[in-house]
């Protein structure tokens, strides 16, 4: 994937716009482990996701009937740091054509090992519909699934969570 433009671990706020996202913030964290427990420290961690409308910062993402909010970036990168640990500020994601909110995660570690995955919200309705959730077995889907709660502490008036990462 190609990335240009404003590529940081700060969703909500884009180089350039005078607004800022529209959407409930959410402050994104977790850790990159090896199957063994290991931090990878390094490892690159990508984000990306639709605005507050259900739309991507994507070219092929062309629905003539709404504009993409400039104001999201859409899209992250964060290195994690020495014990693993990687976080992005960004929205809470939405729901959008058949799909429950998701957020989709690229892992790469410095020996090459590459992961792509999505993040899902535990508890969303839609969760019980969605076909790529509903293909995982039941019994990984936690490991997919990450619990929401206030963020007062960090942010008032956000969210946080936290989704641990684990790469083969």
């Amino acid at each position: 994937m190609e990335w240009n433009g404003d590529v940081d671990n700060d969703l909500v706020v884009v180089r350039g716009e005078a607004a800022r996202a529209t959407g409930q913030v959410l402050h994104l964290r977790g850790r990159v482990l090896d199957v063994h427990g290991q931090p990878q420290a390094g490892a690159r961690v990508e984000i990306w996701q639709c605005d507050f409308q259900g739309l991507y910062r994507h070219p092929g993402d062309q629905r003539s009937d709404r504009v993409r909010e400039t104001a999201f970036q859409g899209r992250g990168r964060a290195l994690a740091a020495a014990d693993g640990l990687y976080s992005f500020r960004t929205i809470r994601p939405v729901a959008y054509a058949n799909r429950t909110p998701h957020i989709h995660v690229r892992v790469e570690t410095a020996d090459r090992r590459s992961l792509v995955t999505q993040m899902y919200v535990e508890g969303e309705k839609l969760n019980s519909q969605d076909f790529l959730l509903n293909a995982i077995d039941a019994g990984r889907r936690q490991a997919v699934t990450v619990r929401l709660a206030a963020a007062d502490g960090i942010e008032t008036g956000a969210l946080a969570g936290t989704f641990d990462i684990v790469i083969d």
